[in-house]
């Protein structure tokens, strides 16, 4: 069975031929203070492929009821300082998608460091661990379908990051944001513990985050918005993008021309709701599509300079003990056929290397700071909404601010005049979930539960939000000092 792709979306509104004429800097200099270039690529699946996100699935897809898109977005300082950001309407990012991706947009002369991928999280799009897919005993054709679909991916993904970083155009990029409120926490506390069920009390962070990219003579190119909600309105066997990819389409018939770019964020335990039906994932789509083009229209809005600032580190984080040999035979013949593969995974590690990981150290975290107006931070992982509550908390006022919050309580806006932190999730590895402390310690899916449906021994430890946010510190303070290098030359 050979596996098709849709057809390439050219974008030549961003493909010019003739310089355009330069977009004013904020300084008032002739100079443009960011040029900008957008590319698109159609990634949708055109023959039935086995699908992510869903464990008890059994039928590969059946038919695509949304096409799905990488969306790339370069963009180059004043100073040559380039920095591309990615978006996919997929479940997530592998690491050998990241190395790939990374390779070619070397070539284009965009280092690690300023390459974010960026995954929306929907879970009905194509299966991208065909690992996965030999382990869960799926027809191997499947697998190879599945890596035949990355390998088509990477080539594709490079293929625009060079289109867009060679036809750059003057622009202007400026920051604001909204609210949607179809989020919901979904850790319900019970006498049996958490479960996966609506939680009006639980925290939330509702916020829109929106940066739009406009041309010397004031045409919007592109808008880049987030939100932290799962991207599972949606269970069906049909390809489609769910909220995200009807926010997006929604926008763009808004705006012709323009490119809209969906930025999942710590989105790990909140649900869109109500869900399950198509119309439901058309709703909250068209909902938050009018958070953004409310941002649109605010006058409150940041006009964003530069210097670039870029830093990409790796956390290394703890796993809580792992289970001994005696532990795995016993769980080896549990009625639970995934807990029969995890018990048969870690049993092959202590064969093949004599004991089973305790730490791991290619955890990405990852800073683009745009001047002093606005910080983005993207986190690996299914990141729990708690990240993004303590880093908007912790840096309003300092690194950043357009919202406050604490791990029990919702985000808030805040107008004070300070740089503006935007905290991104399931960013350059999507390996599971990323839990807080708070989860951690009160277990469940997100807490540890999840690991079953991965290759790690178990829960993290109850390092692992200190790790995070020592390597988030980290790559600040490494992105203020390029940008401090970039201003003295």
């Amino acid at each position: 069975m050979r596996l098709l792709f849709g057809v390439t979306i050219a974008m030549s509104l961003f493909c010019v031929l003739a310089p355009a004429a330069p977009a004013e800097g904020a300084d008032g200099d002739d100079q443009a203070a960011w040029h900008v270039g957008v590319s698109v690529r159609d990634i949708t699946p055109t023959e039935p492929i086995w699908m992510a996100g869903y464990a008890a699935r059994t039928e590969p897809s059946e038919s695509v009821e949304q096409p799905i898109h990488a969306k790339v977005l370069v963009v180059r300082d004043r100073n040559d300082g380039l920095a591309a950001i990615v978006t996919f309407d997929l479940i997530g990012i592998t690491p050998e998608m990241r190395v790939q991706i990374a390779e070619r947009a070397a070539k284009a002369g965009i280092d690690g460091n300023s390459l974010l991928l960026n995954a929306s999280h929907t879970h009905c799009g194509p299966e991208l661990r065909d690992e996965r897919l030999i382990r869960f005993g799926i027809d191997a054709r499947y697998a190879a379908l599945s890596r035949q679909y990355v390998r088509k991916l990477c080539e594709q993904v490079g293929d625009a990051i060079d289109e867009a970083a060679k036809h750059l155009q003057p622009a202007t990029l400026k920051y604001t944001h909204a609210r949607a409120g179809f989020a919901m926490n979904r850790r319900l506390p019970t006498e049996n513990g958490f479960i996966n069920s609506p939680n009006p009390d639980g925290p939330v962070d509702h916020s829109v985050p929106v940066l739009r990219a406009e041309s010397a003579d004031g045409k919007l190119l592109a808008v880049l918005f987030g939100y932290a909600c799962h991207n599972t309105t949606l269970s069906f066997n049909k390809i489609c993008g769910d909220y995200s990819g009807y926010a997006q389409a929604y926008v763009e018939e808004r705006h012709p021309g323009a490119v809209a770019m969906y930025v999942n964020g710590c989105s790990a335990d909140q649900n869109p709701y109500p869900r399950r039906t198509l119309e439901l994932a058309q709703q909250h789509g068209r909902a938050l599509a009018n958070a953004v083009e409310t941002a649109l229209e605010t006058r409150a809005v940041r006009e964003v300079r530069g210097p670039l600032g870029t830093s990409l580190q790796h956390a290394t984080l703890d796993f809580a003990a792992a289970p001994t040999a005696e532990q795995l035979e016993a769980e080896i013949k549990s009625s639970n056929k995934y807990a029969r593969f995890h018990a048969q995974t870690m049993l092959e590690q202590l064969k093949r290397h004599g004991n089973i990981p305790t730490t791991y150290d290619c955890f990405p975290v990852q800073t683009i700071r745009f001047g002093n107006d606005l910080t983005l931070v993207a986190l690996c992982g299914e990141s729990v909404v708690d990240y993004s509550l303590r880093l908007k908390r912790e840096l309003a006022g300092n690194e950043t601010g357009n919202a406050t919050g604490n791990a029990t309580g919702n985000a808030t806006e805040d107008a004070a005049e300070s740089a503006a932190v935007w905290v991104a999730g399931y960013s350059n590895h999507v390996f599971g979930y990323l839990p807080s402390l708070r989860v951690l310690k009160e277990g469940g899916y997100e807490g540890g539960g999840a690991m079953l449906y991965t290759s790690f021994p178990g829960a993290f430890s109850e390092s692992v939000e200190d790790r995070i946010m020592s390597a988030v510190r980290s790559t600040l303070e490494a992105s203020r000092k390029q940008q401090a290098a970039a201003t003295a030359r």
